[in-house]
């Protein structure tokens, strides 16, 4: 982290270390609430250089933690003064045909977007577990259909377990203004979950997922669509942002890869991570050099039981892959 201009002498290395000993958890707050993954950054950068401008007046009444919480959810209610949420395409219309035309790419601010892990897990594994199911694609999706104090509120109380006292003193409104506000997330988000796509939370040391990835990899490199199929549940749904369509059925998720879809045939997938679930930097092969693989989508499966639920390529390479930290062009040794 730069040093922006702060008080003299309030601010020592070791304090700015202590500000980063807590950037990961931030930045997977501020992903709840934003929906994106490059804002996110921008929110706790931003955190950081208001906590160093006025560390003075921190006097300790409440843990380091908890004034940085106060201070990033300030800085997202501000982000978040607008009409606008960010949505997934089969949020925002019924799924097309296989031979439907691709619209044209919808604005990015349009789109809930993938964290790589690295920006959103801590090193303790206990953590990371427990922060999964509130980082899966569907969950911050709900999340996006609530208000922005209700948003803070929801993700205060049940994911970062913050009483209802230290969330009223976050938000500044009294513990009771916090319950009922709880009261009505938790009833929307129970009509949004009635219609949203089910995943379960990816468990590196599962076997049975672990064998649903590698078959899907296997299947999706060889472009072997009978193999693919019989992985996917008969509801699965293939969706492309920033492009509005959607495809839905494993049939048809077939039809639309050999034909709208065709260029993806001699992928390479390589593994990432994002949001707590498999993905993978795909790349396809170069039109322009044999050899060659090119970028296409950071691709992220959704798993139900012993089947694939949602197969989601982010198309906005040019953003994601640096993001990834993943290189531009592939090549095989």
């Amino acid at each position: 982290m730069s040093k922006p201009a702060g008080p003299s002498g309030a601010i020592t290395d070791e304090v700015l270390q202590s500000f980063e000993w807590h950037r990961r958890e931030l930045c997977a707050y501020a992903y709840r609430m934003l929906g994106s993954s490059f804002e996110a950054e921008d929110a706790v950068q931003e955190t950081f250089t208001r906590a160093w401008k006025s560390y003075d007046s921190f006097e300790g009444r409440s843990s380091l933690r908890s004034w940085l919480y106060k201070i990033t959810t300030n800085v997202c209610l501000d982000m978040l003064d607008g009409p606008q949420r960010r949505a997934r395409p089969m949020d925002l219309s019924g799924p097309s045909t296989p031979d439907s035309l691709l619209p044209m790419p919808e604005p990015d601010y349009v789109w809930v977007e993938p964290i790589p892990n690295a920006l959103a897990f801590g090193a303790d594994p206990a953590e990371a577990a427990s922060a999964k199911d509130t980082l899966r694609l569907a969950f911050v999706a709900a999340v996006q259909h609530l208000l922005a104090t209700q948003r803070a509120i929801l993700i205060m109380r049940k994911v970062l377990r913050f009483s209802a006292s230290e969330t009223a003193d976050m938000l500044n409104v009294s513990p009771a203004s916090v319950n009922s506000a709880l009261q009505r997330a938790r009833a929307t988000m129970s009509k949004v979950n009635e219609v949203s796509t089910p995943s379960d939370v990816f468990d590196e040391s599962n076997e049975q997922q672990r064998k649903l990835i590698d078959d899907f990899v296997k299947a999706f490199e060889s472009y072997d669509m009978e193999a693919l199929t019989e992985l996917l549940k008969a509801d699965v749904a293939l969706s492309m942002p920033p492009i509005s369509l959607w495809i839905s059925g494993p049939e048809n998720v077939a039809a639309f890869m050999v034909g709208t879809g065709h260029a993806c045939r001699d992928s390479r997938m390589v593994p990432v991570g994002a949001n707590g679930m498999p993905a993978f930097a795909h790349y396809k092969p170069s039109p322009d050099e044999a050899g060659v693989w090119i970028p296409w989508s950071i691709t992220m499966l959704e798993l139900d039981g012993d089947r694939i639920a949602g197969l989601n390529f982010f198309l906005d390479t040019d953003k994601l892959f640096p993001l990834f930290g993943v290189p531009m062009e592939y090549r095989e040794s």
